[in-house]
């Protein structure tokens, strides 16, 4: 233990974080030539100063969610999976494959379906590395981004030669039948005039992030199991002692990793693009894992910096249209630099502030 209170290294150590990132950010945009503060602005006001913002910002947050829980989850064990992005994928196509196999009569009864679809194809394209790791010794780094690579390939193969829709030359399934299609934000608010946009991607998977936030609360801190996996994590020859089988622990752990990242699929695919395309993920699986860091590993920190990413890639986007200056690859800087400092360099915040804490304690003494 670092000896900081709970509420330093949970909350106070991140806002610290970002708040630095966002002023070397400030610092950059100024090197060119533009205002940080109207950037600032137009980036917030994009993300959540209006109704559409918010449908934008709620999806994309919705995709980091559930690949923040899933790299948080296999972390808690110590297990840094790096194979999300192939996880989602598959996913997807688990969902795909569920939505298309019935003539769903209304989306209430694909959900459920499509929730399992997602999450067991997710586990399983994450079981292989966890085997691997668990019984042969094979670093589950270098075998989940293998199979980033290898779900990659797989998906566009199927796309091209066994699932696309005949008679079409885009590598994509037919388009799901109207029951599997989920209300967005429009049609869950428009009763109550908030005023989403119709376009807006934002669904009602967000509800089924928020629930798999607390389920996994429950599981890590509330059951057997998830004190056992924490345990592992801590320390393995302890663990080991104590009776918790490795290898039972490492699979169960992967499993329930893999099965969260695949549930991104009922977001991306049968929420927004409502057919399998090849690259569902686009990129939110490696988010997810600047998510999980920023957000401790915990369910709600990782809650919050979804939140967090999914503004900055909402508000970036607007950022790019408003000052063309401000180019996609300087909102990937932004990014990279909240990741850096809330990542690489945590500890050049943690060090002080665990010297400062001590210094109290001392003279209280």
């Amino acid at each position: 233990m670092d000896g900081l209170p709970k509420w330093v290294d949970v909350a106070l150590i991140p806002l610290i974080n970002l708040f630095l990132a966002l002023v070397v950010s400030g610092l950059v945009v100024l090197y060119i030539g533009e205002d940080p503060i109207r950037s600032m602005s137009i980036l917030v006001k994009g993300a959540v100063g209006s109704p559409y913002g918010w449908g934008y910002t709620l999806y994309y947050a919705t995709n980091f969610i559930f690949t923040g829980l899933a790299v948080a989850v296999a972390f808690q064990a110590k297990l840094f999976n790096i194979g999300g992005e192939g996880q989602a994928a598959i996913g997807g196509l688990g969902v795909a494959l569920v939505c298309l196999a019935v003539p769903w009569p209304h989306w209430t009864l694909a959900l459920p379906f499509a929730i399992l679809g997602g999450a067991a194809f997710g586990a399983a394209w994450g079981a292989v590395p966890a085997f691997l790791q668990a019984t042969r010794g094979s670093h589950i780094v270098i075998t989940t981004i293998m199979f980033n690579f290898i779900a990659s390939a797989l998906m566009i193969y199927l796309l091209v030669n066994v699932l696309k829709k005949p008679g079409s030359m885009a590598p994509e399934t037919a388009r799901f039948p109207e029951g599997a299609f989920l209300p967005n934000a429009y049609d869950m608010t428009s009763v109550i005039g908030l005023g989403f946009s119709r376009s807006a991607p934002a669904n009602v998977t967000f509800f089924v992030a928020l629930l798999c936030c607390v389920l996994v609360y429950i599981l890590l801190w509330h059951t057997r199991l998830g004190y056992q996996i924490r345990a592992f994590g801590h320390s393995e020859p302890a663990a080991v002692y104590a009776g918790i089988p490795p290898v039972r622990i490492t699979m169960i752990t992967m499993l329930i990793s893999g099965g969260l990242a695949g549930l991104m699929g009922i977001n991306a695919v049968m929420g927004e693009a409502e057919r399998l395309v090849t690259d569902p993920v686009q990129g939110a699986g490696f988010v997810g894992i600047a998510v999980a860091l920023m957000g401790r590993s915990h369910p709600l920190g990782v809650l919050l910096a979804g939140l967090l990413f999914g503004m900055l890639y909402q508000g970036g986007g607007e950022l790019e249209f408003e000052i063309p200056a401000i180019s996609r690859e300087m909102i990937l800087v932004i990014q990279a630099l909240v990741i850096l400092f809330t990542g690489a360099l945590d500890n050049m915040i943690r060090l002080p502030l665990q010297r400062l804490f001590l210094r109290f304690r001392k003279r209280a003494v």
